[in-house]
């Protein structure tokens, strides 16, 4: 049986007919995607003098001009299969409109800082997709469907897996997503839209193009095997996706293995279509091997989701870039055109077999040249030769589809559009992945003037190191690819400005002379791992920079502390004493954050980052049912958050960065009593709490009996030195001191009154963030102890308790009666703590 998927036989009209409408409407059709593609050409040809990031490029190629032709062809291959009934006139002429509108807003909102123009041209682009296949879908039902009817069903799901995608793509691009989940976002986002939206379309189609192409029947059983293999590759995509998604790596393995096990049986047909007729022309040769790397890069996409974390997996899949469209989607795009563009170019059988003989020649070389260099583009040290080979492939084919389609005298508009859309999209595809693509290494040879793409992404500096011979002046072209602002310092001196998410700038390095370290300023960022080396090639002191003053070690280390030292005459305690919960229900709360100078330790005043002013921040207190509202203001320097554990609530919103000078107000209810934890929420979270974005809301159990006094202690560790020195320490777990609300030993200079006989409830929170505490009060037993929502014992028993014992983020409360006047030392049982200033004292009189 033959396949009709293409009417290869259908000559193009004379040009003094008039157009069909069919015909004026793929015109148009090819006139949007050929906007797109000449608009990917003038940014390519303006990214040196703007500085334009390497993501709208290849967004301006693959959103704009990818999905408006799947979304035009899909509608044309699904119209010509199943005999299905013409779309309403009205949908034809909006739909174009509507989802290059959208498109519009994503490319320019993201580079500009405007989230939610992005984010609403993010939706418009899935609602119009969303549309486009549910039509498709409700049309179906009026049609004959027959052998073909598995194709509707392949490019229903690839326009359901572009709603995914292009939902997840809204959410990173309107920023409100926690930074925490960013590249497990940008993971699920580019499996669902490489694999999904263009892999389900690519494969739906194949069914029926390959035997075309081979100009032979379709074998037996292609529907039965098309529709076994959608059953299987949907769920799997949908396994994958989620299981990137929320963390779950086995699962997104095993979805990702069932998705390509799926694709391997799908290719079934295209393989005993081969055995049946082998491939024997250009066409044919570049389709299959474009079909060859689809199943790599799945492989080596499973390797990646298979033995990486979650977080890791979105660089890991860039990492396959050059696989995915120089050897995949450019080689699929140009074996198509190859076949097809001596058919529209007509001329009866002599002008086909005349543009056909020009469009193959030195395919051979070509198509050779391209598969052997394709993998050497991810080696640093073949990449330029490579990729030089692959531009040279592709523009032998752009040059001859330009000859081509120029011996047309007068060319009818869809030979036009058609073939300068292939000159284009060939262009297109060798520029949008021509240039590195982040390696962990980056090693630059032949000295002089030498240009690389830096990237700014996910707490990381890629390439993390750049090798160069000795006298190469480097130009680096920064880009911010990640969700928050960051910048890059040299320590030469160099430096960029404080870049958004999409902004980039140019830095222009002197004569290399010997190493250099890079970093980035944001407070805390460099500690976390946000660094970069130069290094001379060949030379042994590459390891080592000549600017390690910059390395930010602490000034000091506890041995330093003398905690039994007075503090300074201006040092005031943080008043440990807990009021009652205030009247009415509702509770309305301003909170600054700041960077303050406070003491953490006697005679030792260092920065700090504060909620209110104070470490820890100020205690919120109310009882079940209370709603409190709080206006989170962030007047620091940086970047910060805000988590109140007492509340239950979807993150994205309330506890997104907001940057210095913004406000946002989080409103929660407290469903649950208990002593609980508030801290920042900026990543690295490690560094925003340990020093010092802490607090603790105190939710009062029902019935709470009445004491004589409550006190409130807030243990959290203390790392002394630079802001950036800290975190060595912190991310090893070495803290060089312990404290009880934000001063290590404060407690026993300003001990806490009590007096014999009275009923004292101490609530105790601890704020970590690596540590807990086992709090003991020495002299004095527990007769209540209340952790974690839940009485562990209640006066009146016959049974006693010595320690508090809470792990980090966690909360509670201990009563005790001091049976006479004296000084009872509390302490972090845990004596590596209680002896490095977890301890104070309470002052017992009659």
């Amino acid at each position: 049986m033959s396949s009709p998927v293409l009417d290869v036989k259908t000559r193009p009209e004379p040009p003094s007919s008039a157009p069909s409408p069919r015909t004026a409407w793929h015109a148009r059709a090819n006139a949007i995607v050929l906007g797109w593609l000449a608009l990917t050409l003038v940014a390519m040809a303006a990214r040196g003098v703007l500085d334009l990031p390497r993501w709208l490029l290849v967004h301006l190629f693959l959103l704009g001009a990818v999905t408006n032709a799947i979304v035009t062809w899909t509608e044309h291959f699904a119209t010509a299969l199943l005999r299905l009934p013409p779309a309403g006139p009205r949908w034809v002429a909006a739909r174009p409109v509507a989802l290059n509108a959208g498109i519009a807003g994503v490319l320019g909102g993201s580079p500009a800082g405007l989230p939610w123009l992005a984010t609403g041209g993010a939706a418009v682009v899935v609602g119009v997709v969303a549309a486009h296949v549910g039509l498709l879908a409700v049309r179906s039902r009026r049609a004959l469907g027959g052998r073909f009817a598995h194709v509707l069903g392949w490019y229903v799901c690839s326009g359901g897996a572009l709603v995914v995608g292009g939902t997840l793509g809204g959410v990173m691009a309107s920023g409100l997503a926690p930074e925490s989940w960013h590249e497990r976002i940008e993971a699920a986002h580019v499996h669902a839209n490489v694999l999904g939206w263009v892999g389900l379309a690519v494969l739906g189609t194949l069914f029926t193009l390959w035997p075309t192409v081979l100009r032979t029947r379709m074998v037996e059983d292609v529907g039965a095997v098309a529709r076994w293999a959608l059953r299987l590759a949907v769920p799997g995509l949908a396994v994958a996706v989620g299981g990137l998604l929320v963390g779950a790596g086995p699962a997104a393995a095993a979805g990702l293995a069932l998705f390509t096990g799926a694709v391997v049986f799908s290719l079934v047909p295209f393989v005993r279509t081969a055995r049946q007729r082998r491939p024997h022309n250009p066409a044919a040769w570049m389709l299959a091997a474009g079909t060859c790397w689809f199943v790599v890069v799945l492989a080596a996409d499973l390797f990646i989701v298979a033995t990486r974390p979650p977080d890791e997996v979105a660089a890991g899949f860039e990492t396959l870039l050059p696989l995915i469209l120089a050897g995949f989607v450019a080689q699929i795009l140009v074996g198509s055109l190859t076949f097809l563009l001596p058919v529209v170019l007509g001329g009866g059988p002599a002008g086909l077999k005349r543009s056909a003989a020009l469009l193959e020649r030195g395919w051979i070389i070509r198509l050779a040249l391209v598969n052997a260099a394709v993998p050497f583009t991810l080696l640093p040290w073949a990449s330029r030769a490579a990729w030089a080979a692959v531009a040279a492939a592709y523009a032998g084919f752009v040059a001859l589809a330009a000859v081509a389609v120029s011996r047309k005298l007068r060319p009818s508009p869809p030979v036009l559009g058609i073939g300068v859309g292939a000159v284009l999209t060939a262009l297109a595809v060798v520029f949008a992945v021509s240039g590195p693509t982040g390696p962990a290494v980056r090693t630059v040879e032949g000295g002089g003037v030498q240009t690389v793409q830096v990237t700014l992404s996910g707490m990381r500096i890629s390439p993390g190191t750049i090798e160069a011979p000795r006298g190469t002046r480097l130009v680096l072209k920064v880009t911010n690819r990640d969700a928050q602002p960051h910048d890059l310092r040299l320590a030469t001196g160099e430096q960029t400005p404080l870049l958004s998410a999409g902004e980039s700038a140019t830095l222009t390095l002197p004569p290399l002379t010997g190493p250099v370290e890079g970093w980035c300023t944001v407070a805390g960022h460099r500690a976390a791992g946000m660094t970069m080396q130069i290094k001379v090639t060949g030379d042994p002191a590459a390891t080592h920079s000549d600017h390690s003053q910059h390395s930010g070690m602490n000034v000091m280390d506890g041995s330093a502390l003398d905690l039994a030292a007075d503090p300074s005459p201006s040092w005031k305690p943080y008043d440990a004493a807990l009021r009652p919960a205030p009247g009415g229900t509702e509770h309305k709360v301003e909170l600054h954050a700041t960077e303050e100078k406070p003491e953490v330790a006697p005679g030792v005043e260092q920065e700090m980052w504060t909620f209110g002013g104070g470490v820890p921040g100020p205690v919120l207190r109310g009882k079940v049912g209370d709603v409190f509202t709080v206006t989170f203001v962030n007047d620091g320097a940086m970047g910060h958050g805000i988590d109140f554990h007492a509340g239950s609530l979807a993150p994205d919103v309330p506890m997104r960065t907001i940057q210095p000078g913004e406000r946002l107000t989080y409103r929660f209810k407290a469903e649950h009593a208990g002593a609980w934890l508030y801290h920042c929420s900026t990543m690295p979270m490690l560094q925003h709490i340990a020093n010092g974005m802490y607090g603790a809301v105190i939710i009062d159990p029902p019935d709470l009996p009445a004491v004589d006094r409550e006190y409130l202690l807030v243990q959290g560790e203390l790392y002394l030195g630079t802001v950036d020195g800290r975190a060595a320490g912190m991310r090893e777990g070495k803290a060089d001191a312990w404290m009880f609300n934000g001063m290590a030993a404060g407690y026993d200079h300003a001990p806490l009154p009590a007096k014999a006989g009275e009923r004292v409830r101490i609530w105790v929170v601890a704020a970590g963030p690596g540590s807990g505490t086992a709090f003991h009060i020495v002299g004095a037993q527990f007769d209540t102890v209340y952790k974690e929502g839940a009485y562990l014992l209640e006066r009146g028993g016959p049974g006693g308790a010595q320690a508090l014992d809470l792990s980090a983020a966690q909360g509670g409360f201990a009563e005790t009666v001091f049976p006479e006047p004296g000084r009872y030392p509390f302490v972090d049982h845990d004596m590596r703590h209680g002896e490095a200033g977890a301890h104070g004292l309470f002052e017992v009189t009659r």
